[in-house]
């Protein structure tokens, strides 16, 4: 995944912040998150859907059967994430909002509707993505 990620990385840096293919005309974003073990800073492209001044991004994984790393370590964090968007790189406050959460529901139909391949995610597991809202500072 990683060789993957970097090629996403590389492209998106290239193209400020513009993809193509199978991101095309999807808002995404690069998020720096330190590991709450390790303090070693791991960049996830993320889709990113817009929700008036802020961004939603949805752990899925893809549809695996655990949240995703940068989930629990955002959780970790106590304070603003690097995020970049665009060609700007930005401190950014976040909130992971889980299932049953309040404004959870709200939250992800916004993800959902935004990202046509969730449908597809969620029946690949019986798990209920968590997701982030990103307020760029």
């Amino acid at each position: 995944m990683a060789s993957f990620n970097d090629t996403v990385i590389e492209n998106f840096r290239a193209n400020d912040g513009v993809l193509g293919g199978h991101w095309e005309g999807k808002k995404t974003l690069l998020l720096h998150t330190p590991g709450r073990k390790t303090g070693k800073v791991t960049i996830n492209p993320l889709v990113a859907a817009p929700d008036g001044d802020t961004y939603i991004l949805c752990g899925s994984a893809g549809g695996a059967p655990q949240d995703p790393q940068w989930i629990p370590n955002l959780e970790a964090l106590d304070g603003p994430v690097t995020i970049e968007l665009g060609s700007e790189t930005l401190k950014a406050d976040q909130k992971v909002v889980r299932p049953g959460d309040e404004n959870w529901e709200r939250l992800y139909g916004v993800w959902r509707a935004y990202w046509p391949d969730a449908a597809d995610y969620e029946t690949k597991t019986d798990r209920k993505f968590p997701v982030v809202v990103i307020s760029p500072r």
